[in-house]
């Protein structure tokens, strides 16, 4: 299952039916769960501990020090979860003692070719990160956001739960859940609708986020008279929209 032109130093944990390619290293601090994949010319580091059922690609560079210039060799962390999938070239790095020392990707996430997830990244589960999507630092993603292509996002930008983002776009301010982002710098262009549906929501949940959406965007009212009117709707669905304006600190697009 391991290739004989692999290197796997002294110290890597590899479960049950670990499959690594030729010219592969895996360093010293490094766990790797059953079942996963590690394709040929991959560099994996750490300290780094992936879940089970993973794929990585050729040439890709997983738990590698970070390019903060402030990184002087502490011994911060990636954390994977279970069965994502690392399309080709693609650079994941650790974190930094500046934030929590960590970088941390959750399960059942596709990150495209030539994706670049920087230090401190926290994505949650089942996302898309479409081919040449780029995080800088400390970017936070919630779960099943889909980031099109050469996507851009600022360092500590949030993006929430179920937003999307259109082709090229760059993002320098948070993404609310729910919302469809587009342009340079992106804005707001509606609501994840087929997302939504493809989910599961309801016709009524989501026709609460069309009302939300409307109140924070199409109404001429500032954010604090669209939370106010947000909140008074008492639809459970908004409560994750809700929290993420509460807690936004780059501000919201609008």
């Amino acid at each position: 299952m391991i290739h004989a032109s692999a290197i796997i130093e002294p110290g890597a944990k590899l479960g049950a039916n670990v499959r690594v390619g030729p010219w592969t290293y895996i360093g010293a601090d490094v766990e790797i769960g059953d079942n996963c994949e590690i394709g040929p010319h991959v560099v994996i580091r750490g300290p780094t501990t992936m879940g089970e059922g993973n794929r990585i690609f050729q040439f890709s560079s997983i738990g590698e020090e970070c390019q903060d210039k402030k990184y002087a060799g502490e011994p911060t962390r990636l954390v994977i979860g279970d069965h994502n999938v690392f399309r080709e070239c693609t650079t994941v790095h650790r974190g930094t003692v500046q934030d929590n020392s960590l970088t941390q990707i959750g399960s059942h996430n596709l990150l495209m070719a030539y994706v670049h997830v920087a230090h401190d990244c926290m994505i949650g589960d089942r996302n898309i990160l479409a081919n040449a999507t780029t995080l800088a630092g400390h970017v936070h993603v919630g779960d099943q956001v889909i980031l099109g292509g050469f996507t851009g996002v600022h360092q500590f930008c949030k993006i929430g739960s179920h937003a999307f983002t259109a082709v090229s776009s760059v993002v320098v301010q948070d993404i609310p859940p729910y919302v469809m982002a587009q342009g340079h710098n992106a804005v707001p262009r509606t609501i994840n609708l087929e997302g939504l549906r493809r989910r599961g929501f309801s016709a009524e949940q989501i026709q609460n986020i069309k009302r939300a959406y409307k109140l924070l965007y199409r109404q001429g009212l500032t954010l604090q008279e669209a939370v106010a009117k947000m909140t008074a709707m008492d639809a459970p669905e908004l409560a994750i929209m809700l929290d993420f304006i509460a807690k936004s600190q780059r501000g919201i697009i609008r």
